[in-house]
């Protein structure tokens, strides 16, 4: 797949990217050659060095994909347990189901302090959705990425949980929800207040005044700070769990020792790995719905 270990790791850690190449941008072709580009052109990008230089021009069509069809799978699961449900004892996956749902419900009624019919149904979307795209880090670094250049796609990241703008994403739709929320249930005045009568606060009008800009400036950092770090752990974390994966995969090819060895560390990091994933699901979800419950609470 790769001449190398550095190829073998960027090839792993490189988006299948779609976007606009500017005018005047020399391509390499497949042969040696160097073609250069009459106008702005869009195209799938030959590697990250073409992804770079289409900037925000461009969108990874393997994250979208992947992010996409989980989240049709988990559906379509979710409405056949529906359609399948009784008023009797559950069994099999039924029960697995409504383990997660009733799981997830206590959660919300522990957690949120508010009253929503929407933070609910959100938990259980953003737990399941995220635990799947977690789950695609366990199948063999190499299987779906070589099935993907069997028919033409050089590249397929196929775990949308380490890209940085599926996790970014997610985290600034919960950003949105809480801004939302924060003013439907406060109001505009209530909302600025929130953001600048607190931490600091005094009786006297002039102290006041003088404390508004530091409240403003501390509130705004710890808000803005939320979506960030909610995505960004994420981020991190699942990148970390992959890029151990890769590392490992390399050893499979320096030899008989490292090859048996390898095979250990393997089974080993999927079993913590398996832990790891179910976290960091249940901590994106108890973040959301911690959030949500802050933006409702009217001080």
């Amino acid at each position: 797949m790769a001449g190398n270990s550095q190829e073998y790791i960027s090839h792993h850690l490189t988006n299948l990217t779609y976007g606009k190449l500017p005018a005047g941008y020399v391509r390499e072709n497949t042969d040696g050659t160097t073609t250069e580009l009459t106008e702005a052109t869009w195209t799938f990008a030959h590697g990250g060095a073409e992804a770079s230089a289409m900037g925000f021009n461009a969108v990874h069509v393997d994250s979208l994909g992947w992010s996409f069809g989980l989240g049709a799978l988990i559906m379509f699961l979710f409405w056949r347990m529906a359609k399948k449900a009784t008023t009797g004892v559950p069994s099999g996956f039924l029960n697995f189901v409504e383990m997660i749902v009733e799981f997830i419900d206590n959660t919300v009624k522990e957690s949120f302090h508010g009253r929503s019919a929407l933070v609910a149904p959100l938990a259980l979307t953003i737990f399941t959705w995220v635990f799947m795209m977690n789950f695609m880090d366990l199948i063999p670094v190499d299987v779906l990425p070589t099935l993907a250049m069997a028919v033409g796609i050089d590249y397929m990241k196929v775990v949308p949980s380490t890209d940085v703008n599926v996790t970014l994403g997610m985290a600034i739709f919960v950003f949105a929800l809480m801004i939302f929320y924060s003013i439907k249930i406060k109001g505009i005045s209530g909302f600025v207040a929130e953001l600048t009568l607190q931490p600091f606060s005094a009786k006297n009008p002039v102290v006041q005044a003088i404390f508004i800009p530091v409240n403003f400036f501390l509130e705004i950092v710890a808000l803005i700070a939320k979506p960030i770090s909610l995505g960004l752990r994420l981020f991190g974390n699942m990148y970390a769990g992959e890029m151990i994966f890769i590392l490992i995969a390399l050893m499979f090819s320096a030899g008989i020792a490292l090859g048996l060895m390898a095979g250990v560390l393997q089974w080993a990091w999927a079993v913590f790995h398996i832990l790891v994933i179910t976290l960091q699901a249940f901590i994106f979800m108890m973040l959301t719905i911690v959030y949500l419950s802050m933006a409702h609470e009217d001080h």
